[in-house]
């Protein structure tokens, strides 16, 4: 899994937190690929592209993004079909909650798509 955002410290903060809270679990490696190619603000095709590559372990690679230009960056990536592994997928889920979702999934066994769908599932967690 893949979590872009435009800060690093907040992507690689997410993967922190959705594994943590899946501790002791075995789930699938969670990457951050947050800022810009020289560390600030930003989104980075690099960045995503070599995040996607060093977690693919050939059962698929879920992206969860934060908001606009991630989510064009990616949808680029894909679209070029060249710098994403080849079962890459973007998934439409809340960044924060839907990591922790399809974290929790992938450590209890799901696979891609059941991965996605416990992420996409996390638009619907009510607060109140």
């Amino acid at each position: 899994m893949v979590l872009v955002s435009h800060s690093k410290e907040v992507a690689d903060s997410v993967a922190r937190l959705a594994v943590g809270l899946a501790a002791g679990r075995d789930s699938a490696p969670v990457e951050g690929a947050g800022g810009g190619p020289d560390g600030g603000l930003g989104t980075s095709a690099e960045l995503i592209s070599a995040a996607a590559h060093k977690v693919d372990t050939g059962a698929g690679v879920a992206i969860l993004v934060d908001l606009g230009s991630a989510v064009l960056t990616v949808k680029v990536l894909l679209a070029e079909g060249d710098d994403l592994p080849e079962n890459a997928q973007l998934v439409d889920a809340p960044l924060v909650e839907g990591a922790i979702a399809a974290v929790v999934a992938s450590a209890g066994g799901a696979d891609l798509a059941e991965v996605a769908a416990a992420a996409e599932e996390a638009y619907h967690f009510r607060k109140v």
